[in-house]
């Protein structure tokens, strides 16, 4: 019900992204989704992609400081309103949002998001029946 979500640390300056993109480049891994947020010195690189534990090993052996996380995925309909709903949803299960980034897949939306409370996450979505993806179906997204 989960995809693993790589958090690069990188320091904010010329180059230091271009490094990390083409250790994956080199690796053969295919990004399928990015995000960065950045403070005065440094920036947090949020990646989703093919090879998730591989990409880590990658960035590992080369010095990158990088973490592996689970994340949530889940697709809505292309129509305005959809996160507002299901972010309620979570919301009135008193389950609180640590952060989110959304994009357009196939005319479908996607969020990723992560959460403090794994487990209560699960149980909405299940109850719901959101549609999540999954590492194992991850592939057939893109």
């Amino acid at each position: 019900m989960t995809i693993h979500q790589l958090s690069v640390f990188i320091e904010n300056k010329a180059g230091r992204l271009v490094k990390i993109l083409n250790i994956l480049k080199e690796g053969g891994i295919q990004i399928i989704a990015s995000t960065v947020s950045d403070t005065v010195e440094y920036g947090l690189y949020r990646v989703i992609c093919d090879k998730p534990s591989q990409a880590y090993r990658l960035l590992r052996d080369n010095s990158i400081s990088v973490t592996m996380n689970d994340v949530f995925a889940l697709q809505i309909d292309n129509t305005p309103g959809q996160a507002a709903q299901l972010f309620e949803t979570f919301s009135k299960a008193d389950i609180n949002i640590s952060y989110m980034y959304s994009f357009m897949l196939k005319g479908k939306g996607i969020i990723v998001f992560r959460t403090g409370d794994t487990d209560k996450a699960r149980e909405v979505i299940s109850l719901n029946k959101f549609h999540f993806i999954s590492e194992e179906n991850l592939s057939e997204v893109v």
